[in-house]
């Protein structure tokens, strides 16, 4: 069966890996697969648990209302098995608006689960009555039929051999208006499992949110009804069944007759209490007939975990017992309709581990000791051996183990601080040093100022006020809650780009603290040589400009002197020169 096929599954888009449902399922039947949190069919006993405490709502019942609907635009006519806790869940409506309601939902007609619960208590007080000793486990509840068959096979000949006051009520439906199809409405996941193993009696089963939900759908105001005539449970309306979803109501109904008055009558309610009690039973009682009421659910049925309904619990058995009526017939009845069923253990298979491959698997979180194995049952198991045998069938993950990652992640932390070169600082809210690297504390350790106030080797819970001068910085983030990054603060003669950064919101912060001292430092002497190189080039240029002007003067000197002679000696060829003239001029 699919996990959506199966009555509960995880929508594991929506699951956030809490491990919340696998703390609480009673047989872990839950499966870590791609970090979602997956249920595993075979294991599942449907308690409905995980469904309740999933904070993410990530755990979702098989909706099975538009089978439902499909149904009653059939020719067969549909009948309703209401269980009788409808009255603690819609208390504002009397019993004819619920039947009006239901009916014009297309239902042929509404009849109590409770019939069928009557005719279990009868079938049972005569076979209480025919027995001299021996153990006699309810089987009103499927999810504790699950356990026992799947967890407890030993104990399987113990469920008493009658079928639930459900199967037993549609046995009653179609042997009274034959060919017909049946739902159940009520409290229960596990009923879903029924009607998929006994589909030839019960048609689907939907919840109390669904029944809403299909009012809501089809503008249905139970409380705007006017009830006809018609508009009456049928055949008949129960009397004493009514009491069955409390703790000890089917003892209530056994008590009137004769046959169970040899028999020790108990009850157990509450999964965890079942599984506590029954697993622990050594001996089987003699001597006597011993009866135990076992329901799943604490306080019964009206508690189940498609309940909406936030009343408290004694609130809710007083209204089922106002509800319940004891006439004549009460301890009288005969039976009415074969109900008979036979219980068969299921044979789940059980992986053995030996003793080194549970501690090869410990040795890889983290446990190598004793002393290592916290059992502090983060991870959904019990023990970490228990968890160690999840992780060996492969429905855990290492993540799972809340001790193991958070050691983990704190190696994979002191491994950073500690590689990286820069001083590292991590301070509280009050500035106090969390952790540090030694990079931190050689930086800034002075033993003139800290060696009488503080331990070398640990400077753990010292006020990081008492090492740097700009501890502003990381009050300001913590304030602020977000990043600060600052270059060159000066701290005496030393120079420091820090980077302060939020872990915590107003909690904790870090800062990254780099000495740049060195680099500044080197800077300035490249840019005074520069400087220096730059006047030397400068005097160069200046003296050789100076230089050049030199020459520059005494050649215009010298071209003066020459072309001063050149012009006294130049009237001696002033013919020549005239009439050299006059031809270029012609020409």
């Amino acid at each position: 069966m699919s996990n959506r096929d199966f009555p509960l599954f995880t929508v594991k888009t929506d699951c956030q890996d809490c491990y919340k449902c696998v703390r609480r399922c009673p047989v872990k039947a839950i499966k870590i697969e791609d970090n979602s949190a997956m249920i595993v069919t075979d294991l599942c006993i449907a308690c409905g648990i995980c469904y309740h405490v999933c904070p993410a709502k990530a755990k979702q019942t098989r909706n099975d209302l538009p089978r439902a609907k499909f149904l009653v635009k059939e020719k067969k006519p549909v009948y309703v098995s209401l269980a009788p806790s409808w009255v603690t869940e819609f208390p504002d409506y009397t019993p004819e608006q619920m039947i009006a309601a239901i009916r014009r939902l297309g239902i042929r007609g509404v009849s109590e689960t409770a019939l069928g619960a009557e005719e279990v208590s009868c079938q049972t007080a005569k076979i209480l009555g025919a027995a001299d000793s021996g153990l006699f486990i309810s089987t009103a509840c499927p999810t504790v039929v699950e356990y026992v068959e799947k967890y407890l096979p030993e104990l399987t000949p113990s469920l008493i051999n009658v079928s639930s006051p459900l199967l037993a009520h549609c046995r009653l439906l179609k042997d009274k208006f034959g060919d017909i199809e049946t739902i159940f409405i009520g409290p229960c996941i596990a009923k879903k499992l029924e009607a998929d193993r006994h589909p030839e009696l019960l048609s689907l089963s939907l919840s109390f949110n669904d029944l809403r939900q299909w009012l809501k759908d089809e503008e249905i105001d139970p409380a705007a009804l006017k009830p006809g005539v018609f508009d009456i449970f049928v055949p008949e309306k129960a009397k004493e069944g009514v009491a069955y979803p409390i703790e000890g109501g089917m003892i209530e109904t056994l008590k009137p007759y004769p046959e169970s008055a040899k028999a020790y009558l108990t009850q157990i309610t509450g999964i965890y209490n079942i599984e506590r009690e029954l697993d622990n039973l050594k001996d089987r009682p003699t001597g006597r007939p011993v009866f135990l009421e076992c329901l799943a659910c604490p306080g019964g049925c009206v508690n189940g975990p498609c309940t909406a309904s936030k009343t408290p619990g004694l609130a809710k058995r007083f209204e089922i017992l106002r509800q319940t009526e004891f006439d004549d017939r009460a301890g009288k009845r005969t039976p009415c309709a074969d109900i008979r069923l036979n219980y068969t253990p299921e044979n789940l298979i059980k992986c053995e581990f030996t003793e080194t491959d549970i501690k090869k698997v410990l040795t890889k979180i983290g446990k190598y000791t004793l002393e290592d194995e916290l059992n502090c049952g983060g991870c959904g198991y019990d023990t970490c051996r228990n968890f160690a045998r999840a992780l060996l069938e492969g429905k855990a993950e290492p993540e799972m183990c809340v001790s193991h990652m958070k050691h983990q992640a704190q190696r994979k932390a002191n491994a950073l601080i500690r590689c990286i070169p820069s001083p590292i600082v991590i301070a509280d809210s009050k500035l106090n040093i969390v952790e540090y690297n030694d990079q931190f504390r050689d930086a800034f350790w002075n033993d003139e100022e800290h060696a009488d106030i503080y331990d070398y080797e640990n400077l753990r819970g010292a006020n990081l006020r008492d090492f740097v001068n700009f501890t502003n910085l990381f009050s300001a983030s913590l304030d602020l809650e977000q990043d600060i990054r600052r270059e060159h603060v000066r701290q005496d003669e030393r120079l420091f780009d820090v980077v302060v950064f939020n872990i915590d919101k107003k909690q904790s912060v870090g800062g990254i603290i780099e000495d740049v001292t060195n680099v500044e430092m080197r800077k300035e002497q490249i840019a005074s040589k520069a400087k220096e190189v730059i006047h030397k080039n400068l005097a160069t240029v200046q003296q050789i400009a100076c230089t050049l002007g030199e020459h520059m003067a005494e050649t215009e000197v010298l071209l003066r002197s020459i072309a001063k002679d050149y012009s006294t000696a130049e009237p001696e060829n002033s013919e020549l020169n005239i009439r050299t003239s006059s031809t270029k001029r012609e020409y």
